[in-house]
């Protein structure tokens, strides 16, 4: 038996209930905490279950805007992805959600954390890693690590039958055979039947989105005003809403977006531990962002700078974040470097919203100069003389012409 406090990310859920029991039955005394970044959740019904089946407290913390502030608008401004296809959002989720966790385990006394991450999982080193950079001395208590406890609760069914005994309220369903995480910016759906990457997820697996066959007939434009990579205002052109505030902006392309079916993907990618995971994604909102965003920058952002940013940074932060890694040294330059990439990415972006498909229909900065019509134009000649363009073409010859040189003389083809 060990005594000490110990504060669990508790869900209420089958596996946090259990787990919150378990640590009673080794001897310490549990508190519960449960973030609030979106998801749709009773938190009353899950603080009563929790306190009821033995946690001494039980915190339920706001921390949607934090979140989209700190972690969402950043790899807004970043286009963050992951292996080209998916936006990120269990990971963007998980650094607000530690933090929290830490404030309140250091003002309630607490040595030991828990979590009910599984073993497999990217999660387990995201939650970890941050734990220990914010507090280093910090006890880790990971359920489904410890031998004792997965060597007794090899499935379901040992879990089920364990709440039984123990009293634990579960509600039991297996109509949907696969596991979810949802927040603000996107939920995610694995195992189960999606195990088999050759499954077709079920109609009724997607909850966020409409399918885009039952989506609107009719498209909704709307337009996106930016300020330095950030949206801080959005206007409907179809029926006069104007929308400002970070959170309040994020909700209300969520809102638009899950109408039109926007944001859906289903991929095999490559978690940080080694393994490949099927996982199917909605992310609503943050779909129209990326699409806005980019095409604002191809206005506002020097060639260089959005070539080192996107070969570099971009990536460099993905992984960041995929990998849990967001309280490091390296995450403290990348995101300073993206920062100052955003300064000049201001001003406007027209979208149609239709059937799964956001379509960028204009863009307009008022303040960024860096496109010139009259030198871009075919029927203007503006600043630059055709002449010039042939001294440019004779200097990126040269390297071009040895090569080709080269190459014949040696009888090779091209």
């Amino acid at each position: 038996m060990t005594d000490g406090k110990v504060l669990l990310a508790y869900s209420g859920g089958l596996d946090t209930s259990c787990i919150l029991v378990w640590l009673k039955d080794q001897g310490y005394e549990v508190l519960c905490y449960m973030a609030d970044v979106g998801q749709e959740e009773d938190f009353e019904a899950a603080r009563e279950k929790a306190l009821k089946i033995g946690a001494t407290k039980v915190f339920i913390e706001d921390l949607r805007r934090e979140f989209v502030d700190e972690l969402i608008y950043p790899a807004v401004q970043a286009n963050c992805i992951y292996e080209g296809v998916y936006l990120l959002g269990t990971s963007l989720a998980r650094p607000v959600i530690a933090r929290r966790q830490i404030d309140i385990a250091r003002q309630e006394g607490c040595a030991y954390v828990s979590h009910g991450c599984t073993g497999k999982g990217n999660d387990q080193v995201r939650f970890e890693l941050a734990f220990y950079a914010l507090q280093p001395d910090i006890k880790v208590i990971a359920p489904w690590r410890v031998r004792e406890f997965y060597d007794r609760f090899q499935g379901r069914a040992d879990l089920l039958a364990y709440a039984s005994e123990k009293g634990i309220p579960v509600v039991q369903t297996t109509s949907k055979p696969w596991s979810t995480d949802e927040n603000l910016f996107h939920i995610s759906y694995e195992a189960g039947i999606l195990e088999d990457p050759d499954v077709t997820p079920p109609v009724d697996m997607w909850k966020l989105t409409v399918a885009a066959e039952d989506a609107p007939n009719t498209p909704e434009r709307i337009t996106i005003a930016f300020e330095k990579g950030i949206p801080v205002k959005v206007t409907n052109k179809d029926d006069g809403s104007v929308v400002t505030g970070s959170l309040e902006i994020f909700m209300y392309l969520n809102t638009l977006a899950r109408k039109h079916g926007i944001g859906r993907v289903d991929i095999v990618e490559n978690r940080f531990i080694g393994i490949k995971s099927r996982g199917c994604y909605e992310t609503p909102g943050g779909t129209i962002l990326r699409v806005a965003h980019m095409d604002l920058e191809g206005l506002t952002v020097d060639r260089e700078v959005r070539a080192h940013r996107d070969q570099h940074l971009t990536p460099a932060f993905s992984n960041i974040l995929y990998n849990g890694l967001y309280y490091s040294p390296e995450r403290s330059f990348v995101t300073s470097s993206i920062t100052s990439s955003q300064v000049t990415v201001n001003g406007e972006v027209r979208l149609k919203l239709y059937k799964a498909h956001v379509s960028v229909e204009g863009r307009s900065s008022a303040t960024e100069q860096l496109y010139d019509m009259e030198e871009s134009s075919m029927d203007v000649q503006g600043g630059l003389s055709p002449q010039d363009s042939e001294g440019f073409i004779k200097v990126q010859a040269i390297r071009i012409k040895k090569w080709g040189e080269s190459v014949i003389r040696n009888g090779g083809k091209f």
